[in-house]
Formats: structure tokens, C-alpha cells, sequence
């Protein structure tokens, strides 16, 4: 089982994003983790090995970056998967025909897609509700209720959910209170704080911030419960290769030089936008027309670089979307690069209209994922895409 080195856990974020869970290579002194493309290890004799086996068990680049990012998230024990989907359908082997999970309504579509689309086939139960407000994910509970998921900020109405509530109500349940951080790393919100059981991430996006591998990561602090998801890493096999477990810690080494970017250029963007389109129009945490700004300040110490914008019809969107320049129209988010999306036929585009409709996911609404480049360059880029042309009310 991967597990951090105590005296990791004493040093500052910065320290440790840099050093946390890795150490010089004993054959050579390289200082930074090699890349160990093996698929078996040569074992010492019938029953006696170095600790390896065969890689989909363990590979000694995969468990350098579990130990480091286990540590950032104030965790014990981390474990890695091939994408951040992957990782939660792993993760949902913890669970069982007939339990039921109460799961935030506006999820990454992904996620709902794998709840309703697939799981749910299988005999589990899925209940989705507005996570803003506590006592319905309490109302939600019921006897066979196993975890409570949230997703906070959301994707992309980036609506907040009162961490402490909801672990509270999850300890009352007692169920597992299970946290996608993607949006706000660990740099910005720390779950296990809050009462979290499990935290995971797309490691896709702003831990490995470059935009070239696909990952995902679950830490936990339970050593029975690590035990659990160990042993369903390694039965179910949806692990990454050695590269992109390298790529991803490479990444995490900068998270703390580039979260601060991302979160200053986001709240620039946010407000030039909500001045020139509107507060009603614009989403985003950081400013004070959010309705959960104040609980947002609370339980994050930054605001990040993800915005949304209703632009009232899939036409304007249309528009915006073939006049920006630095920002490139793509899915995914949180690379040092600025990218923007239509979520409605994007992200989400797997889940009904309808349901889109009810959740506020409108055709009109983009997602600015800003990255760390000069701001005025963005807000250059934005004037241009955003200031021309009437919208509907």
C-alpha cells in the first residue's frame, strides 16, 4: 500500500509538492523519479521480492506520485488510476447491488453518465440532489445509503457545497462522504478538513496542469478503507502507465506557482466579464454577487480560474466561441492554457436536455477554464470575443 513519509507531512505546500513522497534514486542519485517501464520485476528467490511483483500491482514512479499527492491533500494513502472516470468507477466497487449514493446534481456529465447510464444498471441507486442546500442531502439518506458524493466547485455552475455540513451529515448517516477536488486542488480546499472520507481528482487537470496525460487519483486517511481500494486497483487493473504517472508528479511540482495565476487571472476575467455582460450573467465564486461567495471564502483560500457565462442563446455562444483567439475552444481545463467550452454539447452533452434545462446548463452557457498566461492578453481576447453583438434575455 502507498503511504506518505511522516516527515513529509511537516513541511510547507510548496516543500512538499516539490519533494513530498520522493527521494534521490538509490542506483544513480538522479534527482528526479525515474521512469520505470517494466511490466514484471526480477524476484530474489520463490516467495521473496523487493516489494514488486508485477506492475499492475505496484510501479515505483506510479507510488512516488500517490505519496506526493497523498500528502499535498493532508492524506495517508493514495492511489492512482488511468483517468479521473476510471478512478471513480473503481471507486464505486466499494459499494454493491441494491446500496444507494447520494450524489450532487450538477456533476461532471461524466460522472452522471456512469451513475445513471451504466451503475445504475447493476442494481445501484443513485439519488441526485442540490448540494447547496444541506438538508436535502439529509432527506436524501436512507437506510441502504452508503456514501454522500459532492462536487465542489461544480461543473460548470460552479455552485459550492458546505463541506462541513455535509461531512457532519455523513458521520450522522454513518456513510462515506466522498469529495471530487478536482476544481480547487488541494492548493485551494483541503476536504479531509472537512470531514472527507475519500478525495479524488482528475489528475488531467490542474495537478498535472499541462495538458498531456490522462489520470485520475483517489487519497484516503482509513487504513481499512485504503486496504479496500488497494486490492480493487489491482483487481480491476485501471491504472496508469509509468510516463503518465511521471507527467502528473512533474506537474504537481508547480501546482503552488500556478494555482495563485490561474486564481489571479480568473478573478480579472470574471470581472471584466460581469461588468461588461452583468453580474446575473456571470459564475464564478469569487465575486461577491455569487450567492455562496461568503461560504466559499470559508472553506477555500482561493477562487481558481474556472468561470461560466450565459450568453442567452447557443447563437451568441456560437459567436463568442469563433472569436477568441487565446483562449482555444477544447475540452478539459486547468492547463496553463486558456481554453473555453460549450458545456451543453461538450462536457455534458451526455446528459438529457432536459435535465441540462432543469440544472441551469443552458445552450447559451460557455466555460473559460483560464490559464497563467499575461492577463491582458486574456482580457484582450475576451473584449473581442464578448463585447460585440446583443444578447437574449
Amino acid at each position: 500500500m502507498t503511504r506518505i513519509f511522516d516527515e513529509d507531512m511537516d513541511a510547507a505546500f510548496a516543500t512538499r509538492a516539490i519533494h513530498a513522497g520522493q527521494r534521490p534514486d538509490l542506483l544513480s542519485g538522479a534527482i528526479m523519479t525515474p521512469i520505470y517501464t517494466t511490466s514484471t520485476y526480477v524476484q530474489e528467490a520463490l516467495g521473496r521480492n523487493k516489494g514488486y511483483e508485477y506492475a499492475r500491482g505496484k510501479n515505483p514512479t506510479r507510488e512516488a506520485l500517490e505519496r506526493n499527492v497523498a500528502s499535498l491533500e493532508g492524506g495517508i494513502h493514495a492511489f492512482a488510476f488511468s483517468s479521473g472516470m476510471g478512478c471513480l468507477d473503481s471507486l464505486m466497487k466499494l459499494f454493491k447491488s441494491g446500496d444507494h449514493i447520494v450524489c450532487g446534481e450538477n456533476v461532471y456529465g461524466g460522472t452522471f453518465r456512469l451513475f445513471d447510464k451504466i451503475l445504475s444498471g447493476y442494481g445501484m441507486c443513485f439519488t441526485f440532489v442540490d448540494t447547496r442546500d444541506p438538508q436535502r442531502i439529509a432527506d436524501a439518506c436512507e437506510a441502504n445509503t452508503r456514501a454522500i458524493l459532492v462536487e465542489t466547485p461544480t461543473n460548470p455552475l460552479m455552485r459550492i457545497t458546505d463541506l462541513t455540513a455535509a461531512g457532519e451529515i455523513a458521520r450522522r448517516a454513518g456513510v462515506l462522504f466522498i469529495v471530487d477536488n478536482t476544481f480547487a486542488t488541494p492548493f485551494f480546499q483541503r476536504p479531509f478538513e472537512y470531514g472527507a472520507d475519500i478525495v479524488y481528482h482528475s489528475t488531467t487537470k490542474y495537478l498535472n496542469g499541462h495538458s498531456d496525460m490522462v489520470g485520475g487519483i483517489a487519497i484516503m486517511r482509513d487504513d481499512e478503507l485504503a486496504s479496500r481500494v488497494e486490492f480493487i486497483q489491482n483487481a480491476s487493473g485501471a491504472v496508469p502507465g509509468p510516463f503518465d504517472s511521471w507527467l502528473a508528479l512533474r506537474g504537481t511540482k508547480t501546482l503552488h506557482l500556478r494555482m495563485p495565476r490561474h486564481d489571479a487571472n480568473g478573478r480579472r476575467v470574471a470581472a471584466w466579464l460581469a461588468e461588461k455582460l452583468g453580474y446575473d450573467r456571470v459564475i464564478y465564486p469569487g465575486l461577491e454577487s455569487h450567492p455562496q461567495h461568503e461560504l466559499a471564502k470559508r472553506q477555500m483560500t482561493g477562487f481558481g480560474g474556472m468561470i461560466s457565462v450565459d450568453l442567452g442563446s447557443k447563437a451568441r455562444a456560437a459567436e463568442v466561441l469563433s472569436k477568441v483567439r487565446v483562449f482555444s475552444l477544447a475540452e478539459s481545463l486547468g492547463g496553463v492554457e486558456s481554453l473555453i467550452s460549450h458545456p451543453a454539447s461538450m462536457t455534458h452533452a451526455s446528459v438529457e436536455p432536459e435535465r441540462r434545462a432543469h440544472l441551469g446548463i443552458t445552450e447559451g452557457l460557455v466555460r473559460l477554464s483560464c490559464g497563467v498566461e499575461d492577463v491582458d492578453d486574456l482580457l484582450a481576447d475576451v473584449e473581442r470575443a464578448f463585447a460585440q453583438g446583443p444578447f437574449v434575455v
